[in-house]
C-alpha cells in the first residue's frame, strides 16, 4: 500500500470517529448533529446571521438541495427561517432565528470542549493543532475536499 493511500485511509478512520463523537456529544445535549451544527456555524458567522442557501451551500461544499433537505428539520424546530429575497423570487436566505443563535452559542461551547477532549488525549501541543489544521486546509485546496468546506472541518470553521 502506498503511503498515500495509508495516509488517507487514516484520515478517513479519524474524520468518522471525530464525526462519531461530536454527533454523540452535540445530539446528546442539543439535540443536533455535527452536521446540523456546521450548519448554524456557517449561518452564525455571516454578516446579519443570514446567507444566500446556494452561498451556504458552497461554503459547505453541499449541494444545494443537500442544504435545504439539511435546514429543513431546523426550521421545523425554530433555529432557522427562511427568508425571500425581496429584489428576487428565486433567491432565498437561510436566516438564524433568536432560538438558533442561543442554541449555537450553547453548541459552540460544546464543541469546543469535545475538539479540547481530541487533542488533549494524546498530549498534543498548540503548534501541532495549528499545523493538522494548516494541512488540512492545503488538502481541502486541492479540490478533493471542495475547497476547505464541510470535509475539512478544522480549517473550514475558523
Amino acid at each position: 500500500m502506498s503511503d498515500a493511500l495509508d495516509a488517507s485511509l487514516r484520515l478517513v478512520r479519524a474524520q468518522t470517529a471525530l464525526v462519531r463523537r461530536f454527533d454523540a456529544r452535540l445530539g446528546g445535549l442539543h439535540g443536533v448533529s455535527l452536521a446540523d451544527f456546521t450548519m448554524l456555524l456557517r449561518l452564525g458567522q455571516a454578516p446579519g446571521g443570514r446567507m444566500r442557501r446556494v452561498d451556504l451551500a458552497e461554503a459547505l461544499g453541499l449541494t444545494a438541495s443537500g442544504v435545504t433537505r439539511g435546514l429543513a428539520p431546523l426550521e421545523r424546530i425554530g433555529l432557522v427561517t427562511r427568508e425571500p429575497d425581496a429584489r428576487d423570487a428565486r433567491v432565498a436566505y437561510a436566516s438564524l432565528t433568536g432560538t438558533g443563535r442561543q442554541l449555537l452559542e450553547e453548541m459552540l461551547a460544546t464543541a469546543e470542549e469535545t475538539a479540547t477532549e481530541v487533542f488533549a488525549a494524546p498530549g498534543w501541543s498548540e503548534d501541532e493543532i495549528g499545523l493538522l489544521a494548516a494541512l488540512l486546509t492545503r488538502l481541502g485546496g486541492t479540490g478533493l475536499l471542495g475547497g476547505g468546506g464541510a470535509g475539512a472541518p478544522t480549517g473550514a470553521l475558523r
